[in-house]
């Protein structure tokens, strides 16, 4: 058998090499890696020295050659194909062994420019790689060092590989290959140029939007159904998450998750992270239909399912901090589909193992920064239309004190500050249109997705009301300013001393006017969190 090894990074390929030769596999090799092989003193041979033909153009031609890839392509079960081998002297080349120049790791630095960018858009490797998984009956093919000691084990145990391993090899290095010219496309594609073309100098401009999306996820699972049992489904992640998303979970127990499940568990999760106090959010269908903080998982759960214990039931339950004893306690005396937190101690474990179906994943907070990819955060979010796409940045704006305008006369108390930016947070994961009361860090009444606003304020004084709690003195959050006085009746009616809302209505100061003569406070945000 004969290996030709030519790769960019080269972690492992040393290990790699003297494996295949202890088994009896001549190896082959292109410059820089071919001398670190030899270094090592491994019998190697040039692929100039077979193809009797140097490496050229700065090393962008040394295998794009008959030599290389009739040795990958001939299929040995054709007599033509050999035949045209011998003829030729062309020696077969049974395993190929390639990663490609560093493109995604050198676009992604700051300055790049666009002559860096070229320079690392791999040609013969890909071309080799192609030519490789196309032959996969006869040829493995390898584009990652995570696959070396699976291959290497499988050749010492049968002196082969299975057409199983042989196949799943081209399937994972045509993804590469894939996932490579993907990259490739949406650089390019992003890149501003000019009427005179300046911007092809130095580090161009880059689109926020590429005249190409080329979208690369990797399957997680296939789903039971999806949001409907006629509908069916799977659960794919991005090809790079970020740490901290919800699909970096890893499932402890329980059930397979459903569509559903995974819908209601990232708003759950993504809200539940943006606290930094102890919080619990309770999500039902896509809502959080109670959120709180407290001084540990226990009290923020405790005040959270007060919110709607109705609705608590059956749903999806986030923490952002370890579930110990008593949390695990409390939230085992209700129906629970899913639960999420960053850690769980061995009580809380022994609890939920009585529940086997309640599945409880551990998910790792993000590390937390300045870039929403260390927030755990999508840089974009996107949503299916018909035969199209919409993308938009994600909604990752974080509202500070000092963002909040006080348009009314009357000012806002320390608490009642506290209390509006943690309706604030709130309302910004509630379907539109929201209306949140909140009150000592807890959601007292959500109401969401109602075409008026009206009635989201009600359904909300409904909830309340069904919960048995009371609304007076409570700090009422809206997504979306308030069109007319009407809105802001209602809160007040039900007991709001005080109102956030982004503000931006031609008829701002009729309701700042009626806010003024009912005697309460009124802060603008200046942004709006509408969630369809």
């Amino acid at each position: 058998m004969r290996a030709l090894i030519s790769v960019s990074d080269k972690a492992g390929i040393v290990e790699l090499a003297q494996a295949l030769h202890g088994l009896g596999v001549s190896l082959i090799s292109t410059g820089g890696t071919a001398r670190l092989l030899a270094d090592q003193g491994l019998p190697v041979t040039e692929v100039a020295e077979v193809t009797a033909f140097p490496e050229m153009l700065d090393g962008r031609v040394k295998t794009l050659h008959p030599k290389v890839h009739g040795g990958l392509l001939a299929r040995r079960d054709l007599p033509e194909h050999m035949a045209a081998l011998q003829q030729h002297g062309i020696e077969t080349i049974d395993i190929l062994v390639v990663n490609l120049y560093p493109f995604e790791a050198t676009v992604a630095q700051p300055g790049c420019t666009l002559e860096d960018a070229i320079e690392n858009i791999d040609i013969g490797g890909p071309a080799m790689v192609r030519s490789a998984a196309k032959n996969w009956k006869d040829v493995a093919v390898l584009t990652d060092a995570a696959q070396y000691a699976g291959v290497i084990e499988e050749l010492k145990a049968h002196g082969k590989l299975s057409d199983k391993t042989r196949f799943a090899l081209s399937v994972a290095a045509f993804n590469r290959i894939s996932n490579y010219d993907g990259a490739i496309s949406d650089y390019l594609s992003s890149i501003d140029i000019d009427a005179e073309g300046a911007a092809l100098t130095g580090t161009p401009r880059r689109k926020e939007y590429p005249d190409q999306v080329n979208s690369r996820f990797v399957k997680l699972q296939d789903l039971r159904y999806g949001e409907n049992p006629h509908q069916s489904a799977a659960f794919y992640r991005d090809l790079y998450p970020a740490p901290g998303s919800l699909v970096t979970a890893k499932q402890l127990q329980g059930k397979e998750l459903s569509y559903n499940n995974i819908a209601d568990a990232d708003a759950a999760w993504e809200c539940v992270k943006s606290f930094d106090a102890p919080a619990c959010v309770i999500v039902k269908h896509a809502n959080p239909c109670g959120v709180a903080v407290g001084k540990d998982a226990h009290e923020a759960y405790s005040k959270a399912f007060q919110t709607d214990p109705t609705s608590a039931f059956g749903g999806i339950i986030a923490f952002n901090r370890p579930v110990d004893k008593a949390a695990a306690e409390a939230v085992s005396k209700q129906f629970v589909e899913v639960l999420m937190a960053p850690g769980y101690s061995d009580e809380a474990l022994a609890i939920f193992k009585a529940k086997a179906n309640v599945r409880v994943l551990h998910i790792d907070l993000p590390p937390g920064g300045a870039s929403a990819w260390a927030q755990g955060l999508n840089l974009s979010d996107t949503k299916r239309v018909g035969s199209g796409l919409l993308i938009q940045s994600a909604d990752n704006h974080v509202l500070q004190r000092a963002d909040l305008k006080v348009v009314t006369k009357l000012q806002p108390t320390e608490q009642q500050l506290d209390d509006l930016m943690f309706a604030w947070k709130v309302a910004k994961f509630v379907k539109s249109n929201a209306i949140v009361f909140c009150k000592d860090g807890m959601t007292m009444g959500v109401g969401a997705g109602q075409m008026s606003r009206l009635d989201s304020a009600r359904i909300a004084s409904i909830k309340a009301e069904h919960a048995k709690l009371s609304l007076q003195g409570t700090a009422v959050a809206s997504d979306a300013f308030f069109p007319f006085r009407d809105g802001l009746d209602v809160v007040i009616d039900h007991g709001a001393t005080c109102v956030i809302q982004p503000g931006g209505s031609v008829r701002d100061q009729e309701v700042i006017d009626a806010a003024d003569e009912r005697g309460v406070v009124m802060v603008f945000s200046g942004v709006r969190h509408f969630r369809h």
